[in-house]
């Protein structure tokens, strides 16, 4: 018995030093210069047109306790309309931290967001999948556990985010907490909580008590809320109510002006950039007047309507522009910014997926985004996830880390050297140098084929969907899971039961339960 014990101890070491670990990149620090093509006298031409759209023209907030906090505050309201003084913007934005610290659950993924610093987060919301069959379908819950999965096992990916995918086998009035649950159970990254409601977000708020404690959310960012405004110049209750929940808990929200520009905004650049401006400098205040301090996030999901057809189109040279003078705007208040990235109309994974995503990854990488949203997955306008672009989008967020990243200089003399050494018409294949360099010297893709076309021929021929999809199964079937506390687990489970119990069942937002 004892040596048969002695051999499973064995197996068992020997098993866990073959297990798969895969570190997370730490926190994106910035060191390649800005796109900014914005001189400082038209960013203070900016700055005024926005502050007199707010001033003259004013923000509808269809929410009665909103109304309330804003006359107190000293705005002008005549109905819905308030309209904002703007010494009251300028003093109540200027409260907001220029920086966040996001806290995980495993505190080694903790993150920094602002100034220089970016972080990559998953797409969210997509109510269909391109699953591992590469066939398009409604999601489960165990598909949105394989997302938050392999958004574990990525490197450049920094959260879990929330629903990625929506689960349709569970009933939208409980599907925040069974989205919330698996962002926590499935990794140990830092994830977004459910906006969906205020009653949602109250719900979210209690999870992350029960998984962090309360004395410490008080004081510690622990999860990001996202709320979207309708453009244009109008906040609605649903939203508002959740940015009260997370302002009034010290978490950070996303600001989001939602943009069709050309639909929902003017047909122009400059003109847009305004609206989108004083939209999201309306909803920023309104976190100050909730809890002076609480970390805000300048924010917005911008696309173009083409005027053909009216459809929303992605990867445009305007979408760049106006990621760069956003960011600018942001720069000026000095508060961190949203954007998104990997964008795209395409209903596939092919070559005009690629192109858009590429672009605006590069747009956004240029323009300075400190939260950079939709990082992995983005297909047919958000309108799916696909697992093979997730993984293939989670690989180029790990160039674009590496571009952004800027030069490095620590083995400057040694390369210098290097050319010494070898000279004309020799080679650096098996010098010092390259024996030291060759693993972080270029980045190596592994998921697109740089073969020869008849050695590409020999492996199967396999496109960049086959190469995803086989990438995704690979790490699915790598992954680990960072198990929860057992206490924790299941207090967060009994706190579900209940609230399930409570909320009834029904294809509705729970807004009153």
């Amino acid at each position: 018995m004892a040596n048969s014990s002695e051999r499973l101890g064995r197996d068992a070491r020997r098993t866990d030093r073959l297990k798969v670990k895969i570190e997370m990149l730490p926190t994106l620090k910035r060191k390649i210069p800005l796109t900014e093509p914005m001189s400082e006298e038209q960013i203070l031409k900016m700055d005024d047109a926005s502050l007199s759209i707010l001033e003259d023209v004013g923000v509808e907030f269809h929410d009665p306790i909103a109304l309330e906090d804003w006359k107190k505050a000293g705005a002008d309201i005549k109905g819905e309309r308030v309209r904002f003084d703007r010494g009251l913007i300028r003093e109540l934005i200027s409260s907001i931290p220029e920086s966040i610290t996001m806290n995980a659950r495993d505190p080694e993924k903790s993150l920094e967001i602002g100034g220089n610093n970016s972080i990559f987060v998953p797409m969210t919301g997509a109510p269909f999948i391109c699953d591992l069959e590469n066939k398009r379908r409604w999601p489960k819950l165990e598909d949105l556990a394989n997302f938050h999965k392999l958004s574990h096992m990525l490197p450049a990916i920094h959260s879990s985010a929330h629903h990625i995918v929506e689960p349709m086998d569970h009933p939208i009035s409980h599907r925040h907490l069974r989205i919330t649950y698996s962002s926590m159970k499935h990794s140990d990254k830092t994830f977004m909580g459910m906006t969906s409601s205020g009653k949602n977000a109250e719900d979210v708020i209690e999870m992350c008590k029960i998984l962090f404690g309360e004395k410490y959310m008080d004081t510690h960012q622990v999860v990001t809320g996202n709320i979207n405004g309708n453009s244009p110049l109008v906040w609605d209750q649903t939203m508002l109510s959740a940015l009260r929940v997370f302002s009034a808990h010290n978490q950070p929200v996303l600001c989001s002006p939602f943009v069709l520009g050309g639909a929902n905004t003017p047909a122009s650049v400059a003109p847009t950039v305004a609206q989108v401006n004083a939209e999201a400098l309306s909803a920023l205040a309104y976190t100050q007047v909730i809890r002076k301090g609480s970390p805000a996030i300048y924010g917005h999901y911008l696309a173009t309507v083409s005027m053909q057809s009216g459809a929303p189109m992605a990867g445009t040279p305007e979408i760049s522009l106006m990621n760069f003078m956003i960011g600018q705007m942001a720069r000026h208040y000095k508060v961190p910014w949203r954007s998104s990235n990997t964008l795209g109309g395409s209903k596939v994974f092919d070559a005009q997926s690629g192109y858009e995503s590429a672009s605006t990854m590069m747009a956004v990488l240029l323009s300075g985004a400190n939260y950079i949203w939709h990082s992995a997955g983005w297909n047919e306008a958000g309108m799916h996830c696909s697992m093979a672009k997730f993984v293939v989008d989670a690989e180029q967020c790990e160039m674009g880390y590496r571009m952004a990243e800027g030069i490095r200089w620590d083995d400057f003399e040694e390369g210098l050297a290097a050319i010494r050494d070898v000279g004309p018409g020799g080679h650096y294949l098996g010098h010092q140098h390259t024996m030291d360099n060759f693993q972080r010297a270029f980045f190596m893709p592994k998921l697109f084929d740089n073969n020869s076309i008849e050695q590409w021929q020999a492996d199967g021929s396999k496109d960049t969907i086959q190469r995803g999809i086989e990438g995704a199964k690979k790490l699915l079937a790598d992954y680990q899971e960072p198990k929860l506390d057992e206490g924790k687990d299941e207090e967060l489970l009994d706190f579900i039961a209940r609230r399930e119990q409570i909320i009834p069942t029904m294809e509705a937002l729970n807004q009153e339960y």
